[in-house]
């Protein structure tokens, strides 16, 4: 048994050499790693697939399991810290970009032509997208936001049942349900560092780095920022829970590896909720409620990119911003990260929605698609980390945090506490 044990590798280090062995590859062979690619969006289609059931099933556990004052205050507190947290990052964006000017000395005359997506969507038109009329259809689109607004009164009306009625049937049925979607994602997980292996493989032999060199700016802000969010959110969260800084590196190894080689917050949300509970000290209840939540709508680090994204284009084709418009790019960037799409490559309809509404030149979005993988890699990192830190901070001040987990003193497992 001893020598089992000190032969296993972690999951985080299989990913680790997963990651570096997938990039060396696809360097050496070139385009012909583009034929490993369909093993890795199998793997990415794996996880998808339970992501819906997993949301709504958290969710509806969470808030049908508690009494209404305490989904009230979970969901406040989840709220305003998703609030104050993308302000900030859209406005340190804002502030980088005006400093160094991503978009300029950017030749587009060599940029391929983009196909305009139509977008007309205003805020109430979004707003109102966050209701659905069929709940099967929002499930089978990957519909999040409105999976969760489904899921929330579900919630509270399988609570109203079970205590009107002390029937616990349909309670169980979703805890179970829950149970299960945990163990399909626990098992595909097994096959992560082979899937991760094959989608940056095909990333560095077919895209190649050579896009990196023009767009250094537009990354290294994207890098920067992430580092200055770090440093203001994570002293700022340790502070308010009370807990020691310098152990949360570690205990974000995992999830930080997921996110920079998956770019997806959906495929990162089983391992996000597991890590809370099992590494941070967050109660289930609170992962349950917090984690779909958050993934849908907390985006710092895609609100800061969008920023960017903007006065790059603006840069880049020479036009000047009206502090107005500067106004409206931090609005519209926080808006359009409440649920905004999880998975890779959904920024594009992003990016085409924004120099739309600003009346923006689209030429610049086909070389903002060409690095989008190496900026969703910031994006999600950002994105998936800060959710975590949520959920800190909304466990600490309804009084569902363990010390002793964070201060791995005890062990405990995410099934075991539902």
């Amino acid at each position: 048994m001893e020598k089992k044990k000190k032969l296993s590798i972690s999951l985080t280090t299989q990913i680790l050499i997963g990651t570096v062995g997938g990039l060396v590859f696809g360097a050496i062979v070139g385009p012909w790693a583009s034929n490993l690619k369909f093993i890795g969006d199998i793997f990415l289609r794996l996880i998808q697939m339970s992501v819906v059931l997993l949301v709504m099933s958290a969710v509806a556990g969470a808030v049908g399991g508690g009494d209404g004052r305490d989904v009230g205050k979970m969901g406040f507190h989840t709220f305003k810290w998703i609030i104050g947290f993308t302000i900030f990052s859209a406005a340190l964006g804002a502030v980088m970009a005006i400093l160094v000017k991503p978009g300029l000395g950017i030749d587009l005359s060599s940029a391929e032509e983009v196909t305009e997506t139509a977008v007309s969507t205003s805020l109430q038109d979004t707003i109102t997208a966050f209701v659905p009329t069929n709940i099967i259809q929002s499930m089978a689109e990957g519909s999040m936001v409105p999976c969760i607004v489904f899921a929330l009164f579900f919630g509270v009306a399988m609570g109203q049942y079970t205590k009107t009625t002390k029937n616990r049937n349909i309670a169980d049925l979703v805890v179970g349900v829950n149970a299960v979607i945990t163990n399909i994602i626990k098992i595909v997980m097994k096959v992560a560092p082979i899937g991760i292996f094959c989608l940056l493989a095909d990333v560095a032999g077919k895209t190649g780095f050579a896009v990196i060199v023009p767009m250094a700016k537009f990354l290294g802000i994207l890098l920067v920022g992430d580092a200055i969010q770090f440093l203001v959110f994570g002293p700022l969260t340790a502070a308010l829970c009370k807990v020691n800084l310098f152990k949360m590196p570690k205990k974000f190894a995992k999830m930080s590896m997921m996110a920079i080689t998956t770019t997806s917050g959906a495929i990162c949300l089983p391992t996000k909720m597991e890590d809370e509970v099992e590494k941070f000290g967050v109660s289930r209840k609170v992962a349950d409620f917090t984690g779909p939540i958050t993934m849908a709508m907390n985006s710092c680090g895609a609100a800061q990119c969008y920023v960017v994204a903007i006065f790059f284009m603006a840069q880049a084709t020479g036009i000047d911003l009206s502090p107005y418009q500067m106004g409206m790019a931090i609005l519209l960037s926080c808006l359009m990260c409440l649920g905004t799409i999880s998975v890779p490559g959904g920024s594009v309809i992003v990016y085409t929605f924004l120099a739309s509404s600003l009346g923006l030149p689209m030429d610049s979005i086909a070389v903002l698609i060409g690095i989008d993988w190496f900026a969703g890699m910031f994006r999600t990192l950002m994105n998936v980390d800060v959710d975590v830190m949520v959920a800190m901070l909304v466990a600490c001040k309804i009084g569902e945090f363990d010390y002793d987990v964070y201060n791995d003193k005890k062990q405990v497992s995410y099934q075991s506490q539902k």
